[in-house]
């Protein structure tokens, strides 16, 4: 079998879109004290407490910068937490998808739905995070909908990329490779607490090739109300991430299961 030939996309993904929601619903209490809890945590403690010295940042209140940073942090790490440990979870000590193979599913099926939900997740905690900024009077109109499906289509940039490092990894431990190698410094170094020009030159150009950084840029202006600036570029660049991760993790995951 030619394990990289381009993945097939059908609607029968659908059904493992689907059959995470069933299982979440198990869990939706935990799942909602944490996309609420923990970015309130952030915003208070430091868009208040730090904002409070810092005062505005980039022509805004630095309550607003953060938070439309958040947002676009928030949909990186849950896509990143569902495709890595629920997808490794689901692929080898459950055996889940040696199940759903049993069915007329297929291996490309298994992977655009869990990337489907990833991008789902992400998007419940988008929500999540706009609601608590609104109440905190932070977004600056109707137009902070839009960012909605922007926080969708940042789930599914970084599911791609999760679930490559879920079809090579052997154990739970491998994970921490990818968050302090790749998620830590994005989240550090993209503009989530900070603009990036204020990093050296050599610095702002690197993470330009970041995922991030793009994410952050469409996220901002539509929360915060600023000037969104080569739209374009930045939906092709997260639409690349997500297309290229999804093709090599089918790949992977085919050399992997069909054996």
């Amino acid at each position: 079998m030619n394990y990289w030939q381009p993945p097939r996309i059908r609607i029968d993904a659908i059904a493992v879109w689907k059959r995470n929601i069933q299982v979440w619903r198990k869990l939706i209490g935990p799942a909602v004290l944490m996309n609420f809890g923990e970015p309130t945590l952030y915003l208070l403690g430091l868009g208040f407490g730090l904002g409070h010295f810092v005062g505005e940042m980039s022509g805004m209140p630095y309550l607003a910068f953060l938070a439309s940073g958040i947002i676009a942090s928030s949909a990186m790490t849950t896509a990143t937490f569902e495709g890595m440990y629920s997808v490794y979870t689901r692929m080898d000590p459950q055996r889940t998808y040696e199940a759903i193979m049993a069915t007329p599913l297929e291996v490309d099926d298994i992977l655009a739905g869990e990337m489907l939900w990833c991008g789902t997740k992400s998007l419940f905690s988008g929500i999540a995070i706009l609601l608590v900024a609104s109440m905190l009077g932070v977004v600056s109109g109707w137009q902070a909908l839009w960012v909605l499906p922007v926080v969708f289509l940042i789930g599914l940039c970084f599911a791609g990329m999760a679930m490559v490092m879920s079809a090579f990894a052997t154990n739970y431990d491998f994970f921490n490779y990818y968050f302090v190698l790749a998620i830590t410094p994005m989240f550090i170094l993209c503009g989530v607490f900070y603009p990036i020009d204020s990093l050296p030159e050599l610095a702002q150009a690197a993470v330009q090739l970041l995922p991030l950084t793009h994410a952050v840029a469409l996220t901002r202006p539509l929360v915060a109300g600023g000037e969104l600036t080569m739209p374009l570029l930045h939906i092709g660049v997260l639409g690349l991430y997500g297309f290229v991760g999804f093709y090599i993790s089918v790949a992977l995951v085919r050399k992997r299961l069909l054996v």
